[in-house]
Order: structure tokens, then sequence, then C-alpha cells
């Protein structure tokens, strides 16, 4: 049985939208960045707005975090609103792009970035429930970002998803299941949308960081940061901004022809 990749016909779109920016510049752009109020989201929603973006800062546990952050890209000149909702729940997306469109801009760059905590055990310690909101936050999140935002991005012709993957599933890292599967299932989704989404000038890429110690790692013991640490092999810890550069390149204009790519920042240490 052979599965027919063409069976569709392709939508018409132009070739070069006219509001494309060049030169590395994301200006007249609006990208929306979940669980940005702090760790890697909070670097990459800081360097979206570097690049001339409006920025959707999304928190839910501290959106007065979250408006600290907004409030440090106003303060380099950028344009950036904080706004509170849980990226899991599609009422609370539908209005988390709404009000971006009000107040921004409709947003045409997401990077779902929202994560819950991540613990390692062994399988028959997880329960249903974990299993499932592992799912909710990696799988069914960028889905209803998608479908909110969708709309206004296929009638621009130009759009960006840009998935925060991880290593650990080119790793197959053990004890670590529930979110190797569900983000397995967020690459696997990814890869889908960017053939689906290409013909409208939407990319959809993947950015899979390393260990990247931020706050939620400040407890962890020290002698399993010196073992990883130990394996990679450009011999330093990587960075959010590290993270955030990535994000930026696939969301340039310069870009447009690279969809469905990982884009692996781990200083050498994926399993090719």
């Amino acid at each position: 049985m052979s599965l027919n990749l063409t069976s569709q016909p392709l939508p018409k779109i132009k070739s070069t939208p006219s509001f494309v920016m060049s030169q590395y510049s994301l200006k007249g752009h609006v990208a929306l960045v979940t669980g940005s109020s702090k760790g890697l989201g909070s670097e990459v929603a800081i360097g979206l707005a570097d690049a001339g973006a409006s920025v959707v800062v999304n928190a839910f546990n501290n959106i007065a975090r979250g408006e600290e952050v907004a409030e440090k890209i106003i303060a380099k000149g950028g344009k950036a609103i904080a706004i509170k909702a849980d990226v899991s729940k599609e009422a609370e997306v539908k209005r988390l792009i709404e009000q971006a469109g009000n107040e921004l801009g409709a947003v045409d760059i997401i990077v779902p970035n929202a994560t819950p905590d991540q613990p390692q055990k062994p399988i028959e310690d997880y329960d249903e429930e974990f299993y499932r909101s592992m799912l909710d936050f990696f799988v069914m999140s960028p889905l209803l970002l998608a479908q909110a935002a969708l709309p206004s991005m296929k009638e621009k012709g130009w759009g960006r998803f840009i998935n925060i993957t991880s290593e650990v599933y080119a790793h197959s890292v053990p004890n670590f299941s529930a979110y190797v599967a569900a983000k397995g299932g967020q690459i696997g989704w990814s890869r889908s949308m960017a053939k689906e989404l290409a013909p409208f000038g939407i990319t959809v890429n993947m950015v899979a960081p390393g260990w990247i110690p931020v706050e939620r790692h400040e407890n962890d013991p020290q002698e399993m940061k010196d073992g990883y640490l130990a394996q990679v092999p450009a011999g330093r810890w990587g960075t959010p901004t590290d993270v955030a550069n990535a994000v930026r390149f696939f969301a340039l204009e310069e870009s447009s022809f690279i969809t469905g790519q990982t884009l692996h920042v781990n200083g050498g240490g994926t399993p090719w």
C-alpha cells in the first residue's frame, strides 16, 4: 500500500508576500511565546523583540513575572504585552490569540514553549493523569494555538510555528517516558503540519535544546549536572541565549524555504 502525498490540490499563494522584511529583521511581525515568564521562554521572547517583533509574553502561574519580561522589552525600545492564559485549554487559547490581536496585531509567529514539571521516574510510578498532562502541553497546546492563529496566517500567506522540543527523543532517555513520549508526539505533529502548511507560506520547525540549566534545575544534584556536562562535545553548558538565537533564525524571512526541520542546540551531543 502506498501513501499518496499529493492527493490534495495545492492552494495558490503569492511567491513573495508584499510585507516581507529582510536583512534579518522581524519588524512588522507579532510573536507569541508561551510559558515565557522565565527560563528559556523569557530569553526567546526577548530575542524575538530584539529582532524587531512585537511580543506577547505568556504566563499562567505567575503573570507578574511575565509582566517583568514585557517591561524589559519595552525598556529596550520594543513592544510587548503580558497575558495570563493556560495554553492547554481551548477557551483560554482563543482568548489569548484574540487579545493579542486586539493589542498588538495578528500573531504570525508562535513558539509553544510552556511546560509542566518533568519528573524522571520508572514507568510503574507514572499515572494516567500525569501522562495526559504531558500530551496536553506538547501536543494539544500546539494544536489549539494553530487552530486559533491559522486563519489570519493563511490570509497573510505568512506564518511561523517554532516548537521547542528536546534532545530526549533522539537519546531515548530512560525513566522519562512521559516526557519523551509527549515530545515524540510533538515532533510528529510538527513534521505533518510542516507539509500541510507549506503551500500557505507557513513554516513549522523545531528547536531541540539539550539540558540547559535554568530556574527549574536549581535543586538538581550537582553530580547529575557534572555527568551530563562531561558528555557535551562542545565542553560547555548551553545557555538560554543559544536557544533564543536558534528560534530567531527559524522566524526570519531568510529561513522561509526551511520547514519540518529540527535544529539541535546541545553542543554536538545528538546521536546521529
